[in-house]
């Protein structure tokens, strides 16, 4: 292999990726490289909501908010306190910035940037810029890193992390292209891969992302509530999250048999007004939550019983829900599209006067709601767990960063849009240390063996954990499935770039690796009681839960944290 030499490698071009390369690059790193598989793929660039949300410190009105709060509110009993309040602190800082480099999120005539309640959130705190919110970040924040001339490498694949006595020495990277590996020989490594989307079939992570989990996994890093995902309702033709003002606008469930006969299951199951009530609320409760299994959640699990039962599942935007009337809906669905104007004749009707660039969504993706059925699953959309990391997001592997949704900051219960503060956020304070850390390249001679992959049909392991470790868990089938994950991983034959498949086995490796880390959490999480207190940490296939790190005493006597500042001793 070729080597090249380059103190920073950053791993990923979405928000959490670019952000940290900026980052690094204001901060005044020199040596530096942005390593992407595709500048243009990714969860961040490619997916939304209706008004995709990002969850921050309030900026408005007379409510009272403080970092806190935020703080407490984030650090749920199975979140670290010490990550929650350095998200809760850097949230208006990072917030700013985006709104300096272009990103238009909404302030009133005053200059207030106003808040809306979202999942699991006890303050409006949360703010979109529209369906395309993590879009128009990723696109800001790559202006802003081309513009300081940050080196990028497109591309290529990140293939294997080379560790030595003092943690990471370098990364090995395949250049699909040119079909060779390379060696980059680095002092930090950033990983900011996303989610490990690859792990399920049905998933509304667009095709683009795949996530490298277990490329950190084979590194020797830890996993933190690998069993916390969340699931919702999406569509699968174009892979969409279908909450918010899709729900709202109260549209029409229906299945469909192989004899093209439709039925309002939905209705048949819950009844007329207590199906427009459990609709309503998805927009509000989207994702899948089985304390709400009597409730909104009740639809995930109708929907799912539709799709095992081999019947399409639709929304239909065209025509009202059996039993719909104005006077038939709960006061608050009411006043909602009272005070939206979308009191309307037809779910699309409403739709179009709560959010149009919702309904333009899909006719820019070929779909028209005003004249046909929206197939939809119940989906992975986001892991809630990751990569264990402290306060820097430095994994156990020294000089080992990881950021974004890849990291393991959340629990079981995050508010709506905290992942993209937490790109910004946890990308931030990566850089910052990376930058202070003195750490230096290697120059030492590292292991030069030759990759071993598995070989396999990834999509049968993504069908299998699909079927029996989504929202519904079957505890014989998980501890099944991950016996043939080992038995595959433990067949791994030697690889070669020229190889056709080479790409592809890398692939099947990186999600045997994390299927194997999630199906340990999974199963762990399944012995214990409801609701288990601590951050539930995997590594090497075993589980255990410990004590999360509690909200860290901190000075907030000024001349004191002036002084320290100073002298160099903080970020």
């Amino acid at each position: 292999m070729r080597e090249m030499s380059v103190r920073t490698v950053v791993v990923g071009s979405g928000c959490a990726g670019l952000n940290a390369a900026d980052t690094l690059k204001a901060l005044g790193e020199e040596s530096l490289l942005l390593l992407t598989e595709d500048m243009n793929a990714g969860t961040s660039r490619n997916t939304g909501s209706d008004k995709q949300t990002y969850y921050k410190l309030s900026l408005s009105g007379d409510e009272g908010d403080s970092v806190g709060l935020l703080a407490h509110d984030l650090a749920y009993p199975d979140v670290n306190g010490d990550t929650a309040l350095c998200e809760a602190a850097a949230s208006a800082r990072c917030f700013f910035k985006l709104c300096a480099l272009g990103v238009p999120f909404p302030t009133n005539a005053f200059g207030e940037y106003v808040g809306y309640q979202t999942d699991h959130d006890l303050r409006r705190r949360a703010t979109s810029a529209g369906p395309l919110t993590s879009r128009f970040m990723t696109e800001a924040l790559e202006r802003s890193v081309r513009s300081h001339g940050v080196p990028v490498l497109d591309h290529a694949v990140a293939a294997r992390i080379v560790t030595g006595p003092d943690g990471v020495a370098a990364l090995d990277v395949f250049l699909p292209q040119e079909k060779q590996m390379m060696r980059i020989r680095c002092a930090n490594l950033i990983l900011c891969t996303g989610g490990p989307a690859h792990i399920y079939q049905d998933r509304v992570y667009p095709e683009s992302q795949h996530g490298m989990s277990g490329l950190a996994f084979a590194a020797g890093a830890r996993g933190a509530n690998l069993d916390c995902w969340q699931y919702g309702l999406a569509s699968v033709s174009f892979r969409w999250n279908l909450s918010g003002s899709y729900q709202q606008a109260l549209p029409r469930y229906v299945s469909v048999d192989a004899d093209g006969t439709e039925r309002e299951f939905l209705v048949d199951a819950l009844g007329e007004e207590t199906a427009l009530a459990y609709t309503f609320l998805k927009g509000y409760q989207w994702p899948f939550d089985e304390n709400r299994l009597n409730g909104s959640s009740r639809v995930d699990v109708l929907v799912k019983r539709e799709t095992d039962a081999g019947r399409g599942v639709f929304l239909d935007y065209m025509h009202n829900p059996r039993g719909y009337a104005p006077e038939r809906l709960t006061k608050e669905a009411r006043a909602y599209l009272e005070n939206c104007g979308a009191l309307l004749d037809t779910p699309l009707d409403r739709l179009k006067a709560i959010n149009g660039p919702a309904v333009r969504l899909y006719l820019d993706h070929g779909i028209d709601l005003s004249r046909e059925l929206l197939e939809i699953r119940v989906c992975a959309q986001h892991h809630n767990g990751g990569i264990a990391v402290d306060a820097h997001w430095q994994t156990c592997v020294p000089g080992l960063y990881v950021c974004g949704e890849a990291a393991g900051t959340f629990g079981r219960r995050r508010p709506g849009g905290t992942a993209l503060n937490s790109t910004q956020a946890g990308s931030l304070r990566a850089a910052q240390h990376a930058f202070r850390n003195g750490r230096r390249v290697s120059e030492s001679p590292l292991e030069d063996s030759p990759l071993m992959l598995p070989e396999g049909d990834a999509a049968a392991f993504q069908k299998e954990m699909t079927r029996i470790a989504a929202f519904q868990r079957d505890a014989s089938g998980m501890q099944q499935l991950r016996e043939r994950v080992e038995h595959s991983l433990a067949a791994q034959k030697t690889a070669h770039p020229e190889s056709p498949d080479f790409q592809y086995r890398l692939l099947l490796r990186d999600i045997l690796l994390t299927q194997r880390e999630v199906l340990s959490a999974m199963l762990y999480a399944q012995t214990e009681e409801k609701g288990a207190a601590g951050v539930l940490i995997t590594e090497n296939g075993t589980s255990a839960r410990v004590p999360a790190r509690p909200m860290p005493n901190r000075d907030l006597w000024f001349e004191r944290v002036w002084k320290s500042f100073q002298e160099g001793r903080l970020d």
